[in-house]
């Protein structure tokens, strides 16, 4: 895949759309947290200071300090694509984020989420 403009996108960018997209359907900021940092190896902390250090989604995840390996049992549709079959590593990445978002905001339990 090409340079797509989202690798370069701030994060904090498109977080505050993350937690409000968790938050209209009863979840909280911690538990969008949680799977943030249950993807990347990040601390609440950490994340929060890529947030504030306005790294793009190419850093965030480039810097992220151990991807968790269950994040390959995400399978599913996210922006009209199977995330499985997405190509670009980065882009993967980024989906994985999306749909973790999106199965924490229809209400699937956090323990499916998390692959436990």
């Amino acid at each position: 895949m090409k340079n797509h403009k989202i690798f370069e996108m701030s994060v904090s960018d498109v977080y505050p759309h993350y937690v409000n997209k968790v938050e209209k359907k009863g979840h909280s900021q911690d538990d969008l947290h949680r799977i943030m940092t249950w993807l990347t190896g990040y601390s609440v902390e950490q994340v929060m200071q890529r947030l504030d250090a306005g790294d793009s989604f190419r850093m965030f995840f480039e810097n992220a300090p151990n991807l968790n390996e269950k994040r390959r049992a995400i399978t599913g549709v996210i922006c009209g694509v199977r995330v499985e079959e997405i190509k670009d590593p980065l882009m993967q990445e980024i989906r994985y984020l999306d749909k973790l978002v999106d199965e924490l905001a229809k209400g699937k339990k956090m323990s499916s989420i998390l692959r436990e």
